[in-house]
């Protein structure tokens, strides 16, 4: 069964991205800055859909963690492209979807852990 809900489905929608990202930043030869936006920005849904399979709250508050940390790398990689412009191409999109999981997976982890303490 595949999980549902808005965070799931924005973090596979923002994987495709990366993955769009990645190759495009390939064909540039900017393999280094490849490298990093597709293993941060894929690992995001990764850690996600582990934490649909957590063992308990703990475990799940520990991987929604780890997918935030990610998010915030990725969007670590977005900022530097935009800022440097070290790519001839337009990434606000992929940054602000990225922003709103960041903001999405910081609400998660918060309530998980207020609900956790109660």
């Amino acid at each position: 069964m595949e999980p549902k809900g808005p965070v799931y489905t924005k973090s596979f929608e923002f994987a495709l991205m990366m993955i769009e990202l990645h190759k495009k930043l390939n064909s540039e030869k900017l393999y280094d800055i490849s490298r990093q936006i597709l293993r941060s920005g894929t690992s995001v849904g990764a850690n996600i859909n582990e934490a649909g399979a957590a063992i308990s709250k703990k475990d799940f508050i520990h991987k929604m963690s780890i997918a935030s940390k990610e998010a915030r790398e990725s969007l670590y990689w977005l900022k530097l492209m935009q800022r440097s412009e070290i790519i001839n191409m337009d990434v606000d999109k992929e940054h602000d979807l990225c922003l709103e999981m960041v903001r999405l997976l910081t609400s998660i982890v918060k309530t998980s852990q207020l609900n956790t303490k109660n």
